[in-house]
């Protein structure tokens, strides 16, 4: 089996696999890929960790950390940072790989583990099955043996070692993403930080850049990360915006990938929205941009207006990265607001994505709402569908059939998307029309006879 999902490996904290004792084989096994990697044998590998603020992180660290140590890679923990923190810094110190402990857009119960190659980009799928092969092997033996991860040489351990400016090198990163010639002075931005990663990196960015900052849910106490804040709950940002007559609101997701903006009226700017401002209204051209299965019919056709292409790719940004390398394009995103602009970053960035936002205002003198105001989504509905155990819904002929009628149904007009879940027994139901009243009923009878049909 693989222990990885759409995004690494994730589940709720104490349930399995996110436990201390598979986390350290897995640290010791990704530490033994990476020594068989090792195109340097006079080196010894090393790895940077980061985590987001959830509780569970501390111990989910020293299980990885000790893991690592004993296959005999050093570590470098970074602490409390971004995602494309950890992306950037795993680069910046060459290391051989970088590990982030986050569960994203998550609730603090749950947490998890992302990987990211020595050049920044996420794991290759070889090397998942790599680790994957190690695991089970290890995970083979343990009903067997009492010595699952031997050591054979107490000399060859790895090192810890705690980086003290891991902050300070990511916020000089961001803000050299923005150009030199502008600033954010008169700019005031009001920053919801999700009580997550960014908690203290985002809101110096901006600040540092000139603008005046209001900084929102930034105290994070290891639970309260996603709790009613952040891109999926940006309600309070667009009060808050309204409240301090901000220009624009700016919101990350627990571990600041995911990028939703609201401007000065209190309407929310999402990922499709964003990559409309990129896309578009830069003063230099773009030949084309990869969005998703989810991106709305309305980006495709606006970016065709104004000529330029547009591709899908699968959910999940590690596939919209394949299409923009596949293409040789730099721009590409999710509506969900993971946003990658690979002339600045190598990995979706919330505040990197931003400031790009912020430039184009500073350049063209237009406010978000200018910025898109030729831009309007047509309606979408999502609907979840859980289920006690995942099931394809496409193994059903009743349930192809009712897609496939509504499909005909959409024809020239909306779309219907039926996907799996990557990480919870869930089929989701998305529904695209000019009509919105058609597209929340479609979905709803969609979801409903999922449930009936699949349903236990």
């Amino acid at each position: 089996m693989s222990y990885f999902g759409t995004d690494g490996i994730r589940g709720q904290f104490g349930q399995a696999p996110i436990t201390p004792d598979f986390l350290l084989k897995l640290g010791y096994v990704t530490g033994q890929v990476l020594i068989e990697n090792n195109a340097q044998p006079e080196r010894r590998p090393s790895v940077v960790i980061g985590k987001d603020t959830r509780l569970s992180g501390y111990v989910i660290e020293a299980a990885l950390q000790a893991g690592f140590n004993a296959a005999g890679v050093d570590v470098y923990m970074l602490g409390p940072l971004p995602t494309p923190a950890i992306a950037h810094l795993t680069r910046s110190f060459h290391a051989d790989a970088g590990v982030v402990i986050s569960a994203s857009h998550n609730p603090y119960q749950d947490n998890g583990i992302k990987f990211f190659t020595a050049d920044g980009r996420k794991l290759s799928d070889s090397m998942q099955e790599a680790i994957n092969t190690k695991l089970a092997a290890i995970l083979d033996t343990e009903s067997k043996s009492d010595i699952v991860m031997p050591i054979h040489d107490p000399a060859a351990l790895g090192k810890n070692h705690r980086v003290d400016d891991a902050k300070g090198r990511y916020i000089e990163f961001c803000k050299g993403s923005f150009p030199y010639q502008h600033d954010l002075s008169g700019m005031t931005i009001v920053v919801d930080c999700a009580n997550g990663a960014g908690y203290s990196v985002a809101p110096r960015v901006f600040r540092e850049l000139g603008a005046t900052v209001i900084a929102i849910h930034n105290k994070p106490n290891g639970v309260n990360i996603n709790d009613g804040c952040g891109s999926t709950h940006p309600e309070t940002l667009q009060a808050a915006v309204l409240e301090h007559g901000a220009d624009v609101g700016i919101a990350l997701d627990g571990d600041g990938d995911r990028i939703v903006m609201v401007d000065a009226h209190g309407k929310i700017v999402d990922g499709d929205g964003i990559l409309f401002i990129l896309a578009t209204q830069a003063s230099t051209h773009v030949a084309g941009v990869v969005g998703t299965q989810m991106s709305n019919m309305a980006l495709e056709l606006a970016l065709k207006k104004a000529g330029i292409s547009f591709d899908r790719a699968k959910v999940g940004d590690r596939y919209v990265m394949q299409g923009l390398e596949a293409q040789g394009w730099i721009i590409g995103g999710e509506p969900s607001g993971h946003i990658l602009c690979l002339d600045k970053s190598r990995t979706g960035d919330a505040i990197v994505a931003g400031l790009q936002v912020l430039a184009i205002m500073k350049e063209t003198g237009k406010n978000l709402a200018q910025l898109t105001e030729d831009f309007t989504l047509l309606p979408q509905k999502l609907v979840n569908v859980r289920l006690k155990t995942m099931q394809d819904p496409y193994e059903h002929q009743e349930l192809v059939d009712t897609f496939k009628a509504a499909t005909a149904t959409l024809e020239g007009r909306g779309r219907l998307l039926i996907r799996k879940s990557g990480t919870e027994p869930v089929i989701r139901v998305m529904v695209e029309s000019d009509d919105e009243i058609e597209c929340d009923v479609m979905a709803n009878e969609l979801a409903d006879k999922i449930q009936s049909v699949l349903g236990q």
